[in-house]
């Protein structure tokens, strides 16, 4: 039995149709989640739904009892990982799981940006459980840049602060795919996997497909940090988002979201999406 926490959100539900799609049988996986009825989708392939919440630790031994593997998605509650994260390791290790798949952040270890002192937290945690476990350290999800096309169309202008960084992205799929072959194949415990795109870029370039793609000219118009930030509350976003995106941008900068090592693609066997790609389908959304 494979349980996939936060399985109604964006990444979970896409681990679990990766596994369908891997030929596990829906008996086989459960969908643990806050509220049972936003999967109700899942639970009509034949996914059981167990109901689970990071911050009730009653409801995280009743959503793991009988588990085998477990894939703990790192909880979206910034600020309130650590303690989260913690519950769902401790009900791992009173389930006596065989392993505990965790999806952390790119190089969190010597990472520059501020979204990585959670993840080193947690990935001590999982070390001092005796929990056999394996370590996802997830890049960036295109989909976090692709997601300002809209505005960026809107204003004639990409805004950023990560200068000329590189930025080694990939599709949120590729990355669920990954979580999924892990979470079939034997012997993870123990194993620590970079997971970047194949390809890297700079926003500049990222504005500049945008604009091939779109038929007008886009540019990237790099701010400070700051600048950035408030630019992003001024278009509504919460502060402590907008701090969170800023942030990252300005560690993106520093090379943060810069991976070579192409282990995402080695471990789903083809290479990852391209950027282009997923430029193209959010303009398709967008019309």
């Amino acid at each position: 039995m494979i349980v996939v926490t936060g399985a109604s959100g964006q990444l979970g539900r896409l681990v679990i149709h990766a596994l369908l799609a891997r030929q596990v049988p829906p008996a086989q996986l459960v969908a643990a989640v806050r509220d049972p009825a936003r999967v109700a989708d899942l639970a009509a392939l034949g996914v059981q739904v167990r109901q689970a919440d990071y911050t009730q630790p009653a409801t995280l031994d009743a959503a793991l009892r009988g588990a085998d593997k477990v894939l703990l998605v790192s909880s979206s509650e910034v600020g309130q990982r650590t303690a989260q994260h913690a519950n769902v390791i401790d009900a791992a290790r009173r389930a006596g799981v065989s392993l505990l798949a965790y999806t952390s952040l790119l190089h969190a270890d010597r990472s520059p940006l501020g979204l990585a002192a959670e993840h080193v937290a947690t990935e001590a945690l999982l070390a001092a459980s005796g929990v056999p476990c394996v370590v996802l350290r997830n890049g960036w999800y295109s989909e976090n840049y692709v997601a300002s096309i809209p505005p960026a169309l809107q204003h004639g202008a990409f805004i950023g602060s990560a200068a000329e960084g590189r930025i080694a992205s990939a599709a949120r799929a590729d990355y669920a795919e990954a979580a999924a072959v892990v979470l079939a194949s034997d012997q993870q415990a123990g194993k620590v996997y970079e997971l970047a795109g194949d390809e890297a870029y700079s926003l500049t370039e990222f504005a500049a497909e945008l604009s091939a793609q779109a038929g007008k000219s886009i540019p990237y118009v790099n701010l400070s940090e700051a600048d950035f930030k408030a630019a992003l509350e001024g278009a509504g976003l919460p502060p402590a988002l907008a701090a969170l995106l800023a942030d990252s941008d300005a560690g993106a900068a520093r090379g943060g979201l810069f991976d070579a090592s192409r282990q995402l693609s080695q471990l789903i066997g083809r290479p990852t999406t391209p950027l282009a790609a997923s430029i193209k389908t959010a303009l398709q959304q967008i019309a």
